[in-house]
């Protein structure tokens, strides 16, 4: 698997993301930012097992991905965080990755790897990122796919 294109691809499948009124379309990239415009999703660190399968058949990662909302106000910013991190409905961070899994049959993230799966939920908390503060939450990712390429 090309890492950079599979973090550039999951945050591509981030924006499909729909936020109730009046909040500002989620901003994604597939790499740590210098700073971000809020409500923001990326790609973080990686875990990376070579070998789950014989002759680089199959590697899986686990890719740490973080989303950042506003501190405008307290209970607001956690309930619109509270919307991303649903298991499903317009603004499920979850349900919107998981399109990219592609029809039976199909490889995932458009042929880039075997398949993915948004696993769980972490660190719900606040975050300072650039200087400034955030409410966030970390999304634990499994990607699997050919070692070989």
């Amino acid at each position: 698997m090309q890492i950079s294109a599979v973090r550039d691809a999951i945050a591509d499948a981030a924006r499909a993301v729909v936020l109730p009124d009046g909040i500002a379309k989620l901003t994604c990239s597939g790499y740590v930012p210098d700073s971000v415009n809020a409500p923001h999703f990326f790609v973080g660190e990686y875990e990376q097992t070579f070998d789950r399968a014989m002759g680089r058949a199959l590697d899986e990662l686990v890719f740490t991905c973080r989303v950042l909302v506003a501190r405008t106000d307290d209970r607001p910013s956690q309930r619109v965080l509270d919307a991303m991190l649903s298991g499903a409905g317009p603004a499920s961070l979850k349900a919107v990755i998981e399109l990219a899994r592609g029809a039976p049959g199909e490889y995932a993230l458009g042929g880039l790897a075997h398949d993915l799966h948004v696993q769980r939920i972490q660190g719900y908390r606040w975050y300072e990122h650039a200087g400034a503060t955030y409410v966030g939450a970390e999304l634990m990712i499994k990607v699997i796919g050919d070692g070989s390429t």
